[in-house]
């Protein structure tokens, strides 16, 4: 299937690391031109070591400022953003007798501002140019709650929403807006909630791994790429049609119809 990607300019959030990174690598395969941001120079150096073609560029997208700046500044540099690729943050696992007015802040900031001071800039730009897509990775949490994830699971859940209602507001400007839920996925990430995990339960990591293993039917986490290569079809011309909604990618961990 091709998949009408050559020559696209695609910025990919978070694309030093996990999904995001193999995002970026799905994109290059596909032909198109990659830009990833992050917040450190250094990640972003080890990933364009990788990443053959693509440039990178440094910033905090918690600041809504620094975002618009390194959109202009990408834009600048390649020319108009033609797919945004949101995969930038991650809200801390806490134990509910953790929490605190802080936590429910900084999963905020971690994660739904880091999405929506991208999205704001470059949303109106592909309204006006009468085209563009917006695929977000939110994450499973904002539908199945958990204990260790509510202040995450917030975030991801508000993101959803904002999916749909951006999708629903520039769909007549020619911009898509989709996002994918992963549920556990083979990426650094995954150390820290089995540690929240095994702490609370006063289990092994190892064995707060093999409990969330088994909670998954296909039997596995999923693969970054294989997030990656939804996100890549989702952006491309062959889901055209398809805005408004957001694919869980959870391997029937929560079945349930949406």
């Amino acid at each position: 299937m091709q998949l009408e990607l050559q020559g696209k300019i695609i910025l990919v959030t978070g694309g030093s690391k996990g999904i995001g990174l193999a995002c970026a690598r799905g994109f290059l395969a596909e032909g198109a031109r990659v830009v990833i941001v992050s917040r450190q120079q250094p990640n972003i150096d080890r990933a364009l070591a990788t990443l053959t073609g693509a440039q990178g560029f440094a910033a905090d997208l918690g600041d809504a400022e620094a975002a618009a700046h390194v959109v202009d500044r990408i834009e600048r540099a390649l020319g108009p953003i033609d797919v945004l690729v949101n995969c930038a943050g991650a809200a801390k696992r806490t134990a509910p007798a953790e929490l605190a007015p802080a936590a429910w802040h900084a999963a905020m900031d971690a994660k739904y501002f880091s999405y929506i001071h991208a999205i704001d800039p470059v949303v109106k730009r592909m309204a006006a140019r009468g085209h563009g897509v917006i695929v977000s990775v939110v994450g499973n949490g904002g539908k199945i709650a958990s204990p260790l994830h509510i202040p995450g699971g917030s975030a991801n859940a508000a993101l959803m929403l904002a999916t749909a209602g951006l999708a629903r507001a520039y769909a007549a400007s020619g911009v898509r807006v989709v996002a994918v839920n992963p549920g556990l996925t083979n990426t650094e990430r995954v150390s820290e909630g089995m540690k929240v995990a095994a702490r609370l339960g006063g289990i092994s990591e190892a064995e707060a791994l093999r409990s969330s293993l088994a909670s998954i039917p296909v039997g596995r986490m999923a693969e970054p790429e294989e997030i990656a290569d939804a996100v890549v079809f989702l952006a491309s011309s062959r889901a055209s049609y398809i805005t408004g909604v957001t694919l869980s990618m959870d391997g029937a961990a929560a079945p349930i119809v949406v």
